[in-house]
Formats: C-alpha cells, sequence, structure tokens
C-alpha cells in the first residue's frame, strides 16, 4: 500500500472521528465565560454605556491613568491606544470613544494582580474624545484625549 494513501486514511478517520463527537456534544467547553456587556455596546451615548458596562456613570478624573493616543489619527480605522495605571486592584480597564456611533470600544476584565496595562488599536468614526474608564476599588476613574481623526490625511 502506499504511503501517502495510509496517511491520508488516518487523517480522514481521525478527522470524522471528532466530527462524530463534536456532533454527539461530546467537545462541549468545559469553562464557563465572562458575561458580555451586551447593552453596553449597544448604547448610543457615553453615559449609557457607562451606565450599562458599570452600573453608574459617576466616576473622577485621575492622574493616575496615562492614555497614549495620536493628537491626529491619519486612518481612523486603526488608531493606537495605550492605557496604563498605577492605581491598586484594577478590575478592568474599559476605552469609549465619545462620538462613535457605538461609543464603547473595548471593555478588558482584568484579574487580581494583574497589571493595569491595555494596548490596542480602535477604529473611529470622526473626531472625537478618547476616555479610559479604569474601575479599581470598586470606583471609576477616568482619563480622556481628544484625537483628530482625518480623512485621507489631509486634516480634520
Amino acid at each position: 500500500m502506499n504511503i501517502k494513501r495510509r496517511i491520508m486514511l488516518k487523517k480522514t478517520l481521525v478527522g470524522s472521528a471528532i466530527a462524530v463527537a463534536a456532533g454527539a456534544g461530546l467537545l462541549a467547553p468545559r469553562a464557563v465565560l465572562a458575561a458580555f456587556p451586551v447593552e453596553a455596546f449597544k448604547a448610543k451615548s457615553v453615559d449609557e454605556a457607562m451606565k450599562a458596562a458599570f452600573g453608574s456613570n459617576d466616576s473622577s478624573e485621575s492622574s493616575d491613568i496615562t492614555l497614549k493616543a495620536p493628537d491626529i489619527a491619519e486612518n481612523g480605522a486603526v488608531v493606537p491606544i495605550t492605557i496604563t495605571t498605577s492605581l491598586k486592584d484594577v478590575e478592568s480597564i474599559s476605552i469609549i470613544s465619545a462620538k462613535n456611533s457605538s461609543p464603547m470600544i473595548a471593555s478588558h476584565q482584568l484579574s487580581e494582580g494583574t497589571k493595569g496595562y491595555v494596548s490596542t488599536r480602535i477604529k473611529m468614526g470622526k473626531s472625537s474624545d478618547v476616555i479610559a474608564v479604569v474601575k479599581a476599588g470598586g470606583k471609576l476613574y477616568t482619563s480622556k484625549k481628544e484625537v483628530k481623526v482625518t480623512i485621507g490625511g489631509c486634516g480634520g
């Protein structure tokens, strides 16, 4: 028998066995995923998004949060954002863009003992404030920065 044929037959049998096991429900996930704040991402304003995500929109500005973002973003589809904080007991870090059609951009839940750091790229529809919301010790802290989005790099 040809070796390539044997390899193909073995892989076909393994693939079929996995498909049957998955179809029978034998390969169900064992870990339960965290609750996704659907209403926060459907909200149409910053206040609605914060109430849906955190139960309150009461927050205070904090100098312990550093929000790095470009002053001018030439491409609103990929705006680099970095958030760091020296606050203790950080539970989550969220990113909100005030004038997006859906202001809540991202919400990161952090494990105990995790460093307060998030770096990502976000999509912005137009120029607006980018707001970092840090939940630490049961309280909400914010920092914001205005980011101008240019169309084709021509100003805006």
